[in-house]
């Protein structure tokens, strides 16, 4: 029978655990692929932006840690260094390319951190709500953290747009406008 509150709070307290210290493993494996990204376009006009989705997203994985801390749900380390690990292993996929580093790597990456921006912001979403029936949550927070996701996946959409089109052509902007129409 699921864990639940007199007062409509919290309820299946070990799932929220695990949902919680998931979704921190997937802000360190976000750490680490946009730390990668931006030392492959370190000089380019990425460089900036890179930079400052690589702050959000440390801040956001301290959020998340300080969260699981008010919950009272404990920080699962393995699944975060599952997490690592498996980031440094995606590095040696094949690419159709034996000892260079694919153009295409470029636009996955950036398809890649869009899609993983966008969960990100689902799970945020999911803590908005859990915070409107328990006060350990920042509802403050977590609603900038929201919109701060949605700054990100704009950006990175425009910027995976501009990568598609150096890599395979057409124009960045057809999908904006096809969006218009």
């Amino acid at each position: 029978m699921p864990e639940s509150t007199a007062n409509g709070g919290i309820r299946n307290h070990e799932l929220l655990g695990v949902y919680v210290n998931d979704h921190l493993a997937a802000a360190t494996g976000g750490v680490e692929l946009v730390s990668r990204m931006l030392s492959r376009h370190s000089g380019t006009p990425y460089e900036a932006r890179l930079e400052q989705l690589l702050d959000e997203l440390r801040e956001e994985r301290s959020a998340h840690v300080a969260m699981a801390g008010a919950l009272g749900i404990p920080v699962r380390g393995y699944k975060q260094l599952g997490t690592w690990v498996a980031e440094k292993l995606s590095r040696a996929k094949l690419n159709g390319r034996l000892f260079s580093r694919s153009p295409l790597s470029d636009l996955v990456e950036f398809e890649f951190i869009a899609t993983a921006v966008l969960a990100k912001r689902a799970g945020f979403e999911t803590l908005l709500e859990l915070a409107a029936v328990d006060p350990r949550l920042d509802r403050a927070l977590l609603e900038r953290l929201v919109a701060q996701a949605d700054e990100q996946h704009t950006w990175l959409a425009d910027a995976r747009r501009e990568v598609a089109a150096r890599v395979f052509g057409g124009r960045p902007e057809a999908a904006d406008e096809a969006a218009d129409t």
